[in-house]
């Protein structure tokens, strides 16, 4: 392959695998500007295994973890008279949220919904129904819409998405519990764009709840997870647990919970761990359980019980285990009633800061990638 122009020296030529290996590991902002070099250099930078090697090279460093949120319409509404504009994504720091930048839809919804289904390697699934569904990497402008569902009927939907290692692919899955009880999985794969249905089954005596629908379903030993409540009769009984999918063997298993007292909890991901949290005391105290070996339902252990002086909400964790907690409160003045964003220090905890966060709001984690550049159907913005 001929190197550009622009690299050529009369004394000292630069080759061209060189070249390519700096370029590796600068920003995505400044590889997308180098495609306008010459032709060779745009294709080398369309190639798979460049896109590859420069996610590995970027993940591995600590200073390319953000976070992205944006406001959620159907918690907003509730709250304000004018929820806010919920087609604004907010990329910050991870250690403490400050505002980097802000990035606006490129497509055009009906609904004022959208939801983040997930975050992978700079890619973001995002949901604006049970059945559409766009994958969307704001750092390089590019996007594209799902096929629809091979299913013949949406019921109770519950969406996740996850990088599948095995063999380099991103997977969206797809859950879907009629009122039958009649449980069904489909996954799509980016590499087919395709959707397939991978499983059926009754489910006569589980149903899945609502967890915290503000963070992705959390993504650990290779499994997406969601939390099931077991019917009694025909009521909701307290008995519950965690299901878990295998994004590389497709399969599903139940994993069991730790021994708890309170009826409000939900599942999250805690420093790459699968983390359970309770409320205790009407929202009053948190206790924090994490499951150090994955899949051993023995080596469930409580890291630590956060108290709080006020009712409190316990949104996500950040990368580095700081806990992103909402407060309710009543202005007295105004006679409003608001809510207050804070981060937590899991290991003093001390508040560490006002996060740049004014209602309740989608949260994940977010790096720069160059994820889709290669995707001739993806759509530039």
């Amino acid at each position: 392959m001929r190197e550009p122009p622009i690299l050529q020296r009369r004394n000292n030529h630069l080759p061209y695998d060189i070249v390519l290996n700096i370029m590796e590991r600068l920003p995505v902002k400044s590889v997308i500007r180098f495609r306008g070099v010459s032709k060779s250099l745009d294709s080398s930078i369309q190639n798979h295994d460049f896109i590859s090697n420069h996610l590995n090279i970027n993940k591995n460093n600590l200073e390319n973890g953000y976070v992205i949120h944006k406001p959620s319409w159907e918690a907003s509404r509730l709250i304000y008279s004018s929820p806010p504009d919920t087609s604004v994504f907010t990329v910050a720091f991870d250690r403490t949220l400050d505002r980097i930048s802000e990035v606006g839809l490129p497509f055009k919804f009906i609904s004022k919904f959208a939801q983040i289904v997930g975050s992978c390697n700079g890619l973001l699934c995002l949901a604006i129904s049970a059945n559409i569904i766009y994958l969307w990497n704001p750092s390089i402008r590019k996007y594209k819409r799902l096929p629809n569902t091979c299913l013949e009927k949406l019921d109770y939907v519950k969406l996740g998405f996850a990088y599948h290692s095995e063999n380099d692919d991103y997977k969206v899955v797809r859950i879907s519990c009629s009122s039958l009880h009649i449980r069904e999985i489909e996954v799509y794969t980016l590499s087919s764009d395709s959707w397939r249905r991978v499983g059926i089954s009754s489910t006569n005596k589980i149903i899945l709840c609502h967890d915290n629908l503000l963070v992705p379903a959390p993504m650990v030993g290779g499994a997406l997870h969601w939390m099931e409540n077991i019917l009694e009769g025909q009521v909701i009984g307290r008995s519950m647990h965690i299901m878990s999918f295998d994004v590389n063997t497709e399969t599903s298993r139940k994993l069991a919970l730790p021994d708890y007292s309170d009826d409000h909890n939900c599942i999250a991901l805690f420093k790459g761990k699968l983390a359970f949290i309770t409320s205790e005391q009407h929202g009053y105290q948190y206790s924090i359980w994490v499951m150090k070996e994955y899949g051993v339902v023995e080596s469930w252990n409580k890291i630590f019980v956060v108290p709080f002086q006020r009712a409190a909400y316990c949104l996500a964790f950040t990368e580095y285990g700081s806990l992103l907690v909402c407060y309710s409160y009543i202005n007295d003045q105004v006679e409003s009633h608001g809510f207050k964003f804070v981060l937590i220090d899991t290991e003093t905890l001390h508040e560490k800061k006002d996060p740049d966060i004014q209602c309740p709001s989608y949260v994940a984690n977010f790096m720069e990638s160059l994820v889709l550049l290669d995707r001739a159907k993806a759509v530039s913005h």
